[in-house]
């Protein structure tokens, strides 16, 4: 993955095939993507590059990302369920998301005419990284784990010990991969597959 913000914007981030060709999706929105870029930029925030995508930190804390798919490009916020959604424009990340919140762009136009709501979440989200407030998750005891993990605790008791290390959003996101499978024999193969990745302490995404 891209691990330059120059890399990024010039060849992309790096997590298909598509990398530094002209299919890759990057090219599709650089001009919508250098200007979120240079709103986000000008609240003061730290720019990494993160997962092969342009990361906004505040303090080494995640606070926006900007990301580029086929439809559509997008900010997001990693705790955009906290912030006050006075202009509409927020929408969840994903189906099973519960924290992070996105406005997508399909035209740099809508990204001019929308810039003063945006730096108003970007000074939401500054402030709500800044504050001790945390987002809740109310799914988090919902989770069920699998049996076919289960049973790979019972052999594995390190395993168990590094999974219930993680954080509940890396939980979370394992849980849904396992079970995402519908044969028990494919769920094995899943647990097996990111078994070393779990005992280093990482997510499905690090």
């Amino acid at each position: 993955m891209t691990q330059s913000i120059d890399v990024f914007f010039t060849s992309g981030c790096g997590r298909c095939g598509h990398f530094d060709t002209p299919q890759c999706k990057v090219h599709n929105w650089r001009e919508c993507l250098l200007f979120l870029r240079d709103i986000v930029l000008s609240v003061g925030l730290e720019e990494q590059v993160k997962w092969g995508f342009p990361c906004y930190t505040l303090d080494n804390k995640n606070v926006v990302m900007l990301g580029a798919l086929k439809d559509y490009c997008n900010i997001a916020f990693f705790k955009g369920a906290l912030l006050e959604n006075s202009h509409g424009l927020l929408i969840k990340a994903g189906e099973n998301s519960q924290s992070a919140m996105q406005i997508r762009f399909t035209h740099i136009d809508q990204i001019a005419h929308a810039e003063g709501a945006i730096r108003d979440y970007i000074k939401q989200a500054v402030a709500v990284e800044k504050s001790v407030i945390k987002v809740a998750f109310p799914q988090k005891e919902a989770l069920v784990f699998p049996q076919e993990l289960l049973t790979a605790f019972a052999s594995h008791q390190e395993l168990e010990k590094a999974f219930h290390a993680l954080t509940p959003g890396r939980q979370r996101g394992y849980i849904l991969f396992f079970t995402g499978a519908k044969q028990s024999a494919t769920r094995v193969s899943r647990i097996q597959k990111v078994t070393q990745d779990i005992l280093k302490g990482k997510g499905m995404h690090d």
